[in-house]
């Protein structure tokens, strides 16, 4: 993975050691605001990482005064994405009704929505794939034709686009990664998006040990009391410490600067390994679905390809081309699933199993990668023959 550090991070980082305010000050609450205003949302809320966003976005969907999750409520969820999707959801005790992917773009297949819900369905997960928006307008319209939460994770696929309209935009709640092989990163950190004002005031509190110091007053969740002296110690959720560094967000704030020119470069990578690897029937490559901002290249081996695939990881390990499983494969296939509370819709995830079997990814970088890319479909082409 490419570092896209330069000066600018190096003399934020220096600046916020000079000023001797290390957490929760200056530089988050202008990166909360600056990320937010990027993408058109009223509220965001940052944390220490994409994890911890969607732990606390899920705790938030749960404390929510009128609609808040109960322990039981089912939501809908796709078989692939990042553990800590599930994670939350499982540990705040809602039951997972697992839906198969679309092979072509990763994401959840949508046509098995109608029969994914049942009576105790309260919510959604969207997760967009590797910068490749999943369908977020259906899933939301489906929400909110059927009163559900509309969960979107957008951990992976920061600057993507649907019908023009900006990923982690759609959710009634959105959850962003800052990792450092994601489009921005933080070195660690993640943010919260909403529109919601309660949502917003829950994860705040949560976010930091579930008090009220901080929060805005008045506000939707407390009232606030006489005393100071008590009112700064006030616990009214059971709550995290999940607070990012004011290094992290100092750094974000240069990095959402060069988002825009980053996204480009990676799309034109994108253009060139769609052209090299389209039209190959030996491998499923991503579609796109509106803009992708292209975290990485995914490639599925053909069903009908006589070849297995770790032959194929052998040839790129011998030709040290980095790869990976997709987005952690089926999470169905993992010894963590004996926690859970699940049903899969349909019975099973052949798409997803598919995925998981016979796909892998390598890496895009936000600068000129045609010479690896072609270097990647001679490997391919060599070895798959």
């Amino acid at each position: 993975m490419a570092d896209t550090w330069g000066d600018e991070e190096i003399e934020a980082i220096q600046g916020v050691i000079a000023s001797g305010q290390y957490t929760m000050a200056g530089n988050v609450k202008r990166f909360e605001e600056a990320f937010a205003a990027y993408h058109g949302r009223a509220h965001a809320v940052m944390v220490n990482s994409g994890s911890s966003a969607n732990l606390i976005a899920v705790a938030a969907l749960c404390h929510h005064g009128e609609r808040g999750l109960r322990r039981g409520d089912e939501v809908i969820v796709p078989a692939i994405s990042w553990s800590t999707t599930f994670f939350p959801l499982q540990q705040y005790g809602l039951r997972l009704r697992f839906v198969d992917i679309d092979i072509d773009t990763l994401g959840m297949d949508t046509s098995y929505l109608n029969e994914a819900l049942t009576p105790r369905t309260r919510a959604i997960a969207g997760v967009s794939i590797l910068g490749n928006p999943c369908a977020l307008d259906v899933m939301r319209d489906f929400a909110r034709g059927h009163d559900l939460w509309f969960f979107e994770d957008n951990c992976e696929s920061l600057d993507a686009r649907l019908g023009g309209r900006l990923t982690g935009t759609f959710g009634d709640v959105a959850t962003f990664s800052f990792f450092f092989s994601h489009h921005i990163s933080t070195m660690e950190g993640g943010m919260v998006l909403t529109d919601d004002e309660e949502l917003c005031h829950l994860a705040r509190s949560l976010r930091s040990h579930g008090w009220t110091r901080g929060l805005p007053d008045p506000s939707p969740i407390y009232e606030r009391r006489e005393s100071d002296f008590f009112e700064e110690y006030r616990f009214i959720l059971p709550g995290y410490n999940v607070r990012p560094l004011e290094m992290n967000a100092a750094v974000g704030l240069r990095q959402l600067e060069k988002l825009p020119a980053m996204t480009r470069a990676r799309r034109k990578n994108l253009s060139t390994f769609q052209d090299m690897f389209g039209a190959d029937q030996r491998f499923i490559i991503q579609k796109e679905n509106g803009e992708s901002s292209s975290f990485c290249f995914t490639i599925i081996l053909a069903p009908g390809l006589e070849i297995e695939r770790e032959a194929v990881l052998g040839a790129l390990r011998a030709n040290e081309i980095e790869h990976r499983i997709i987005t952690g494969g089926n999470i169905l296939c993992n010894d963590v699933m004996k926690y859970f509370d699940y049903d899969v819709v349909g019975g099973a995830t052949p798409k997803a199993d598919l995925a998981h079997r016979r796909g892998f990814f390598v890496g895009n970088q936000p600068n000129d990668l045609r010479a690896r890319i072609e270097r990647l479909h001679q490997v391919l082409d060599e070895v798959c023959r």
